[in-house]
């Protein structure tokens, strides 16, 4: 009964948010609550929000401050060369734009960090792909997909996840991975590629001076600024010096601009102001090696992240905005965007643990791994690979990685399957992992993108389970899975 009703919770998720029937955030609390009684354990639904909570706090306030540390860093202008280069890049022409998002993610992703990778991107390449009018959900789905091959790193959670419960090392599970990974890799580029040809069909080839969007000084009819909010819609967590303008394709509101800010109604297209108050070029090299030590801290593990992205924010706010009045207006600029971002988090927290506390998970796996034929017992590094895919989607990574595979493992140990081969084809469904409605980090990524999160599950789920598959026959190619 409990695996049956786990199925059926998670498609009335899938199906109400996708059907734009509930907000995300609804969805992710009344549900399970919901359920959580229909299984009859409604007396213990306290307890397992509280236990879901505890275990996604230290996220929450990673992204917290994380959004505070980048979209400071955005507002001293530490990313214009950046989005200069890509801007030069691109020209204009969606193919290229798309490819430069895959490349712009992959590259971010080396941090071990979804959330920090998506900020970076998506505050980079909004603008153009409203000025373009590209699809908004193209640039998420290529960006989460580059993201969950990426995210296979050693640093960056499951490859570390894997060799914890199955007691191996990290590097002998990653190193032998690499190639079934790059092939991955190359898939992303080439959906990336497609992607933008049917842009490009469909809008045509435009003109656009490389460096407008970020040197021009515009006219009253067009003015440009870079997307610093993380926000879904509404007026607040403008940063200061923002102006708007008309025109662009995806969701979005038309805003009132706040009083003396020098900002137009429309649909909240914000690029770079190269003369925006908020800029600190005498402390540009000096943010730079802050953000580089960070990353590097973060990567290293030095400290939990959560304390690494608090430090970094409090210290970025003191130097970078000395005075307190400065301090509160760059914190009260991005308060909607963390309150959007950590709500969703603490609403996602209420998911997973009724999904946990009342056993649903453990039933859901242990019957899948139950209906696995004796016939494919000593192939159950592709059964792994291939149930990684859709267990990875619907449970948080560390509910499958300890809490799955270490039975596939032993099922395996009993057909002479080396741990290590379970392992590694455990990586295969990261692609579509970081899609997952569980994964804090992608509500970042579309709230900044200002993209229903149902909208990007239906465009994104079919590209990231294939480049998943293409992950898995690459492996079994090489002979690594």
């Amino acid at each position: 009964m409990l695996t049956i009703l786990g199925f059926v919770m998670i498609a009335a998720f899938l199906v109400l948010i996708m059907m734009k029937k509930m907000s995300p955030m609804a969805a992710l609390v009344l549900i399970p609550a919901l359920f959580c009684v229909l299984v009859g354990q409604g007396a213990h639904l306290g307890d397992y929000v509280l236990k879901g909570i505890g275990d996604l706090a230290p996220t929450a306030a990673m992204l917290m401050f994380a959004i505070i540390y980048f979209g400071v860093m955005i507002d001293v202008g530490l990313f214009d060369p950046i989005v200069r280069g890509i801007l030069r890049f691109c020209k204009a022409d969606p193919v290229r734009v798309v490819v430069g998002t895959a490349l712009l993610a992959a590259i971010v992703s080396l941090d071990g960090d979804g959330s920090t990778t998506f900020m970076i991107t998506v505050s980079a390449l909004y603008p153009l792909y409203k000025r373009l009018k590209m699809s908004l959900v193209v640039m998420t789905g290529v960006a989460a997909t580059a993201n969950g091959v990426m995210n296979t790193l050693p640093w960056g959670g499951p490859t570390a996840r894997a060799a914890t419960a199955l007691k191996l090392d990290a590097g002998d599970i990653f190193v032998p991975m690499i190639p079934a990974l790059a092939v991955g890799l190359v898939a992303v580029f080439a959906l990336a590629y497609v992607l933008g040809r049917r842009e490009r069909k469909r809008l045509g080839v435009l003109t656009l001076d490389d460096t407008r969007l970020v040197t021009e000084t515009l006219t009253e009819k067009e003015t440009e600024q870079v997307l610093v909010g993380a926000g879904t819609g509404g007026t607040g967590g403008t940063p200061a010096g923002t102006r708007r303008i008309t025109g662009g394709a995806g969701t979005g509101s038309d805003d009132e601009p706040a009083p003396g800010s020098g900002a137009r109604a429309d649909d909240g297209l914000q690029v770079l102001d190269p003369q925006r108050a908020t800029l600190r070029p005498k402390l540009y090299w000096f943010n730079a090696v802050l953000t580089l030590a960070l990353l590097t801290l973060l990567i290293l593990q030095t400290l939990p992240i959560p304390v690494l992205f608090l430090l970094g924010a409090a210290l970025a706010l003191t130097v970078n905005f000395p005075h307190m009045k400065d301090q509160k207006a760059r914190v009260a600029a991005h308060a909607e965007n963390v309150l959007n971002v950590s709500g969703m988090v603490f609403a996602a927290a209420v998911f997973t643990g009724v999904l946990t506390g009342t056993g649903m998970v453990e039933h859901m796996a242990r019957w899948l791994v139950s209906g696995v034929p004796d016939a494919l017992g000593p192939h159950m590094g592709i059964v792994t690979g291939i149930l990684s895919i859709p267990l990875t989607y619907f449970m948080s990574n560390d509910g499958f990685y300890f809490g799955i595979v270490p039975i596939l493992a032993e099922a395996g140990a009993a057909h002479g399957v080396a741990p290590i081969e379970i392992a590694r084809a455990s990586l295969v469904g990261q692609a579509l992992h970081m899609s997952s409605p569980l994964v804090p980090a992608v509500y970042v990524l579309v709230g900044m993108a200002k993209v229903e999160f149902g909208d990007h599950t239906k465009f994104t789920v079919k590209w990231a389970a294939l480049t998943s598959l293409v992950v898995l026959c690459a492996g079994v190619l090489f002979g690594i899975i």
